[in-house]
């Protein structure tokens, strides 16, 4: 399934050690020895800005200017670009404790606990923010909901992007994500209202396109579904979508019946092919090809080369607008 979207500087002191040549000492154990591994991970980070010109300008401007939002969000997005999300996380929870008021901030930091697994905390972090300081733009609700998809908390999720998008009601993704939402509660019927005002606000949406599909092959309206898809692609890559929905549902011999179809338009059709050997492994039963295929028209076999929708086996994952 397609589904369809950072800060406080760490200051690491280092203090230089003076040595009396009269008075002997008994060795110390070196430092590293008993740096933690986020303390090392710091001092890496460190290492690594000193021979980057623009970390070290950012570094040497949050320094002058500690009141600098803008400056901070820098930062940390350029340890995270260069491979240090760890060290741009704990900017971000500096930075919301010194600019608690910030929404820039805020989303920051859920970016940033996003980009490290820790949804449930950027949950907790972004609702309490919320709750003290309401805001007006959709994108605070929008990935909340986005927030409790990836933990499939769908009913949790629900009101959130139904909050985006009494903000803005013309924005088409919005309109897709509560259906994807929806969609995944089984609640096919009021999916589909959301993907098709998703569609009549963006008539290109693929995405949109797709997930109206899944709707309606949900509501056994298997018809439709290809219709739908056809409208977008060829025939083969259709069939097949519609085939990868009722693998999901567990119906393998209708599956079969797709499939085939999907292979008597396009014999080579690689997700049709590879839905046909899981749908062979999950009943049992061999693969049947047709004994013969239907003569594509260029025209199809043009389209068929640009379509991407389902390659396999659905998948509960998509990707959000950021």
């Amino acid at each position: 399934m397609k589904l369809r979207s950072m800060l406080s500087v760490l200051a690491v002191l280092g203090a230089a050690c003076a040595s009396h040549p009269r008075v002997a000492r008994t060795p110390a154990t070196p430092s590293h020895a008993s740096q933690s591994a986020f303390e090392r991970q710091i001092q890496n980070a460190r290492d690594a800005g000193d021979g980057d010109y623009q970390l070290r300008t950012l570094r040497e401007k949050v320094a002058a200017a500690p009141d600098d939002v803008a400056a901070r969000l820098q930062l940390a997005a350029a340890y995270r670009d260069r491979g240090y999300p760890d060290i741009a996380l704990e900017m971000c929870r500096l930075a919301a404790m010194r600019f608690p008021q910030s929404g820039e901030v805020q989303m920051a930091l859920v970016r940033a606990l996003r980009d490290l697994n820790q949804r449930t905390e950027a949950i907790a972090g972004l609702e309490t923010f919320l709750q003290a300081h309401p805001q007006s733009s959709p994108e605070y609700f929008s990935w909340l909901g986005i927030l409790h998809d990836e933990t499939r908390q769908w009913a949790a999720g629900e009101p959130s992007h139904r909050k985006a998008i009494e903000l803005a009601p013309s924005q088409d993704y919005l309109h897709n994500n509560l259906g994807y939402n929806l969609l995944m509660q089984k609640k096919a019927v009021e999916a589909a209202v959301e993907f098709r005002e998703a569609l009549r606000l963006n008539p290109a949406s693929q995405l949109a396109r797709n997930n109206l599909g899944m709707a309606l092959a949900g509501q056994d309206a298997n018809a439709q579904a290809i219709a739908n898809w056809q409208s977008a692609t060829d025939a083969a890559t259709a069939h097949n979508n519609l085939a990868a929905v009722l693998i999901e549902k567990g119906n393998y011999s209708e599956a079969r019946k797709e499939l085939e179809l999907a292979l008597g338009y396009n014999k080579a059709h690689p997700a049709a092919l590879k839905n046909m050997e899981l749908v062979s492994r999950l009943d049992g039963n061999a693969a049947t090809l047709p004994a013969r295929q239907t003569e594509t028209t260029r025209w199809e076999r043009w389209k068929a080369g640009f379509a991407h929708l389902f390659v396999g086996p659905l998948d509960d994952t998509r990707t959000h607008p950021q």
